[in-house]
């Protein structure tokens, strides 16, 4: 399954954001790919609008592994502050987008 998400990072706090995730902890990059996301990319525009992209087998058990890892609980407590209107850990509150077109899924309707 492919999951395209989107956040608000605070304008003043982008420099932040940049240079957290240019290295992030080895320990929650184990994590996420443990908990079976991959091809995970994030995409941020200079007025903060962030947008994920990852691919599972089961987002349901993706995420309920993150969200009973105390390294993905740490992270995010850490990252908390610098979202607009934080009510909570992002990686359970981002707003998942529909997806409305893919290349390869089309493409291989035509092959059938």
């Amino acid at each position: 399954m492919r999951v395209c998400f989107r956040l608000q990072v605070a304008t003043e706090h982008l420099d932040v954001y940049r240079t957290q995730h240019a290295a992030v902890w080895p320990a929650m990059l184990r994590t996420i790919a443990a908990a079976g996301r991959r091809n995970y990319s994030l995409f941020l525009d200079d007025d903060g609008l962030l947008i994920g992209y990852y691919e599972t087998d089961s987002v349901a058990d993706a995420d309920a592994a993150l969200a009973a890892s105390e390294v993905a609980a740490t992270w995010e407590a850490h990252m908390q502050g610098l979202f607009d209107g934080a009510t909570g850990r992002a990686d359970q509150t981002a707003r998942v987008l529909p997806e409305v077109f893919n290349l390869e899924d089309q493409l291989a309707a035509l092959d059938d």
